[in-house]
């Protein structure tokens, strides 16, 4: 890793997303030693605590087809501005959401930092779905279904513009890995994006070492690092149960490990989220300790 200390950012952000629990995923990564273990790797840990959110039972949802946005844009200008405080002190940025739209934020923080010294950065989203909806196209409304349409360009403004530009990232340099459930209406954002998707049929036919090499080059080529946006529903439910929207057919255990484990070689990671952990669907708290255990794998923990 390029930086020797890491800084902890919670969100417990449940707002974009239709099943409520995911507000304490980042408690359950943290019980799960998520500060000891980056310690024996040898880093030097920072806890920010968590950004402030709205709670639903006090917030108005506002639209049908984009519920929350006001709010969800608050809590993602918040933690745009700790994540680009972490990184102007020197400190790898580590998001634990919450729902996915937390990576709006993320990104916004990451993309207006790297805007400063004009350098861009690239993003591998690894992820059972696309989150290439729009309010027009979405069948639920819930943001969590947008915030890679909103990084790239595509949606409300209060989030395609959170940075002050947009695109937050190019289209070019976005590689979606793992992907095995997409809305039907959804499907041409994604075809027309300019984002490379890998669906499970790729890793499958090719493998998963091949595309995620291939996935490093789109979103290395150009740009001074990349951000990996980890959903953990990305991972086979039988492995990984604690999520709010699991499918069937993910990435096996080791084959997780393997994507982490070579992103980590690239020597390209700027920062790096997960997310969608609910410790109300999971059991013993696995979901999250798997998740500790990938950030390791991300972060150069190795076999021998």
């Amino acid at each position: 890793m390029r930086q020797g200390r890491v800084g902890i950012i919670g969100v417990p952000l449940d707002l974009g997303a239709g099943r409520r629990g995911v507000d304490m995923g980042p408690s359950a990564i943290r019980v799960a030693r998520l500060h000891q273990r980056l310690a024996e790797l040898g880093y030097e840990v920072t806890d920010f605590g968590n950004v402030a959110v709205d709670q639903p039972e006090a917030s108005p949802v506002g639209r049908e087809q984009a519920r929350y946005l006001a709010q969800i844009a608050r809590t993602c200008k918040r933690l745009a501005q700790r994540v680009e405080g972490v990184l102007s002190e020197g400190l790898f940025p580590l998001v634990l959401g919450g729902d996915h739209s937390v990576a709006v934020g993320t990104i916004a923080g990451v993309a207006r930092h790297m805007r400063r010294e004009q350098r861009r950065v690239g993003v591998i989203w690894v992820d059972a779905h696309a989150d290439m909806n729009t309010p027009e196209t979405s069948p639920s409304g819930n943001v969590h279904g947008m915030p890679l349409a909103c990084c790239v360009g595509m949606g409300p403004r209060a989030l395609t513009h959170l940075g002050g530009f947009a695109p937050l990232v190019e289209p070019e340099n976005v590689a979606l890995v793992g992907v095995r459930d997409v809305d039907q209406l959804e499907k041409p954002h994604v075809r027309r994006s300019g984002v490379k998707a890998f669906t499970m049929r790729h890793i499958d036919e090719r493998g998963v070492l091949a595309v995620i090499r291939e996935a490093i080059a789109i979103a290395g080529d150009g740009t001074a690092g990349i951000h990996v946006s980890l959903d953990m529903d990305a991972v086979e439910p039988q492995e990984a149960p604690g999520v709010g929207t699991p499918v069937r057919g993910g990435l096996t255990y080791r084959e997780a490990h393997l994507v982490m484990e070579v992103l980590c070689d690239a020597g390209l990671l700027v920062s790096m989220e997960v997310v969608e952990v609910n410790p109300i669907m999971d059991e013993s708290n696995r979901t999250a300790t798997l998740a500790v255990e990938l950030i390791m794998s991300a972060m150069g923990k190795r076999i021998l």
